[in-house]
């Protein structure tokens, strides 16, 4: 008992080491925490689908669909990103719909569904998490097919779709880091509308100006004075498809292990509806 009291009053008497030890215990308490926990099983990273593509083309409104089984009557434009962990059927012959993605009956996974912003001056937030996500499934790009035969909507449309295939173009080409293919769907929203461009023409659209935009980024490399000897070098690093070709399709992507499809589909109508583009989604696991 005696012992008992002495330790009690060391512990009370303020002392260099007694403080030295609690900042030790304070400090040291959570990263040692933290490291059991990230070396462990069960902390892992959930998979994740990426939304990308241009504002106003429906990334929010899909988002919110899938997570609660019904679009909203309206959204605001991202700033930041934001993400819901659903769950996708694995099984083979599944007719499984995300409107019932939280029934984990049968073979189910949990991913994690990322939205981003999709304003120009905020671009770069979208392609940053495309860099940093670990376990990347699959990428969909949203796409308003009612308004893509605007200049003014194609141009920055696949302008910002040539910087994605490309980011996956270069990680594909890299030896040093080699990761699993990233497969791409090209979701042309809004087909419920009598504008919208069938998902055929919305392919054609995209692999036109992107031809135009390869051209031009080329172009702009031979006339901004880079030296000749390094101008062959950094065309072909900023060169979509095949190098060379006149023109580019998507089939080009194929030798990067990059599979790109475009399908129809609309966020606020059941016709034609967006269980294709969450079909794609669970067939990724």
């Amino acid at each position: 008992m005696p012992a008992f009291i002495e330790i009690v009053e060391l512990l009370l008497t303020p002392s260099l080491p007694v403080v030295i030890i609690g900042l030790l215990i304070i400090i040291g308490a959570p990263v040692l925490l933290h490291l059991a926990l990230s070396t462990s099983n069960t902390y892992t990273t959930a998979p994740s689908v990426l939304l990308l593509g241009p504002d106003n083309a429906g990334k929010t409104a899909l988002l919110t669909l899938f997570e609660r089984g019904a679009a909203p009557a309206q959204t605001h434009t991202s700033q930041v990103t934001h993400d819901v962990e659903l769950n996708a059927s694995t099984d083979a012959d599944s007719k499984d719909s995300f409107r019932n993605h939280d029934d984990t009956t049968g073979t189910h996974t949990k991913f994690l569904l990322v939205d981003t912003p999709g304003h120009g001056k905020l671009r770069n937030i979208a392609m940053g998490k495309l860099a940093r996500i670990e376990k990347l499934k699959a990428i969909v790009f949203v796409v308003d097919a009612a308004a893509l035969s605007e200049h003014e909507t194609l141009a920055p449309t696949a302008s910002y779709l040539y910087d994605v295939l490309l980011f996956l173009q270069k990680r594909a080409s890299d030896q040093s880091k080699k990761k699993a293919p990233v497969p791409v769907l090209i979701a042309a929203n809004k087909m419920d509308l009598f504008t919208a461009l069938p998902s055929t023409m919305v392919k054609s659209h995209l692999e036109a100006e992107l031809t135009r935009i390869r051209s031009s980024r080329s172009k702009g490399l031979l006339d901004s004075g880079v030296g000749m000897d390094d101008v062959g070098s950094e065309e072909q690093d900023s060169w979509l498809g095949e190098y060379g070709s006149e023109k580019f399709s998507f089939k080009q992507m194929q030798e990067y292990d990059v599979d790109i499809d475009v399908v129809p589909g609309s966020v606020t109508s059941d016709t034609p509806g967006a269980d294709k583009w969450w079909k794609f989604i669970a067939q990724q696991f």
